[in-house]
């Protein structure tokens, strides 16, 4: 699948929901963290295949503000397992030239969580060959709010006339101000929604939805994405025929 890619023609941002874990663990008859566990494979993959191909920015939906209302077994099982695989992955950013950086309420993170994650994100900040994103307490609705908040401010102090708003105005004060919008989201275990993911960033996004649990998820699953992708037609609300 691999030799079917046009390496001229790749997205330059992938967007990943990471979906499946839960089930993936049900049907091994385990517990749900034993399904996050054996995940990280699947993210070491996903992050190394898009970094060899060229691909520019990775945003993974790693915990969304609702994953807050799960049992609070799991989503402190989840926390422990997002410090100890941050703490664990540095290597394998360096030895890649991937930088780390973060979008969501990382201030709602265990104080462990923000450490480890900021240090990871110091240590690789010179890396250049990609960047990944995690999305940690993130959701569409939080970014498009808090970016409305930072607006109103500037309203309020005269900084900025309602007038003046414009869509690249909220675009610079969303998280991912700096960062393309996604041309490829990839959604596993063959959901048919995006969750509250990236709600202003994917516009004009093009899905691929396979059925493959995330544990599962490997290069291959990875390819057959980009070869989709790069058979559609993107016309951003033009005719065939102008493009």
């Amino acid at each position: 699948m691999k030799n079917k890619i046009k390496l001229d023609s790749l997205p330059k941002h992938i967007a990943v929901i990471m979906d499946g874990n839960g089930r993936w663990a049900k049907s091994q008859g385990a517990a749900r963290v034993f399904g996050h566990k054996n995940a990280i494979k699947a993210v070491r993959d996903t992050t190394e295949g898009c970094a060899e191909l060229g691909v520019e920015y990775l945003t993974l939906y790693a915990f969304s503000t609702e994953n807050w209302k799960r049992p609070k077994l799991e989503v402190n099982a989840l926390m422990q397992l997002l410090v100890a695989t941050i703490s664990k992955e540095i290597k394998t950013l360096m030895d890649n030239d991937i930088k780390l950086t973060a979008i969501g309420d990382i201030a709602s993170l265990p104080k462990s969580c923000q450490r480890e994650l900021a240090q990871a994100m110091e240590t690789t900040s010179k890396n250049k060959r990609m960047t990944l994103v995690l999305a940690l307490s993130y959701s569409g609705k939080w970014d498009i709010t808090n970016a409305v908040k930072q607006i109103g401010l500037k309203c309020e102090s005269g900084e900025l006339k309602a007038e003046n708003i414009t869509s690249e105005i909220i675009e610079n004060h969303l998280s991912t101000s700096g960062i393309p919008d996604p041309e490829l989201l990839i959604r596993t275990s063959g959901e048919q929604r995006i969750s509250n993911f990236l709600l202003w960033q994917m516009a004009y996004t093009e899905f691929f939805i396979t059925d493959t649990l995330w544990p599962d998820f490997r290069r291959e699953h990875l390819y057959e994405a980009i070869v989709s992708y790069q058979t559609r037609e993107r016309r951003f609300g033009k005719t065939s025929e102008q493009i």
